[in-house]
């Protein structure tokens, strides 16, 4: 790794993909459209889905501090609904563009 990419790493740039499960009572309360207003104003790439199992699946690409910065907006006390937990998992980013409600 180039010491320019472990700046990048060190510094939340570097690109991620966080997938984050989101239970409670997250849907029919605005809640997929809330995560994608702040993905987006976060400059993020991804989509908000419910889930058969009553949950919420938010997927996000882009710089990990804006991720880290979804999540915790997620878990926040301003968000729709009543968030009970929210699960995170990271990956590599496979190229989201736009941020999509399904």
């Amino acid at each position: 790794m180039s010491e320019r990419e472990h700046e990048a790493r060190e510094g939340g740039a570097e690109t991620v993909q966080m997938t984050a499960r989101v239970h409670g009572r997250v849907q029919g309360v605005g809640f997929r459209w809330f995560a994608r207003r702040v993905g987006r104003d976060l400059g993020l790439a991804g989509r908000a889905t419910n889930q058969a199992d009553g949950t919420v699946e938010v997927v996000a690409e882009g710089r990990r501090d804006a991720c880290e910065r979804l999540v915790d907006a997620l878990r926040g006390s301003g968000t729709p609904g009543q968030v009970d937990r929210v699960t995170v998992d990271w990956s590599d980013p496979i190229g989201l563009r736009g941020f999509i409600v399904d």
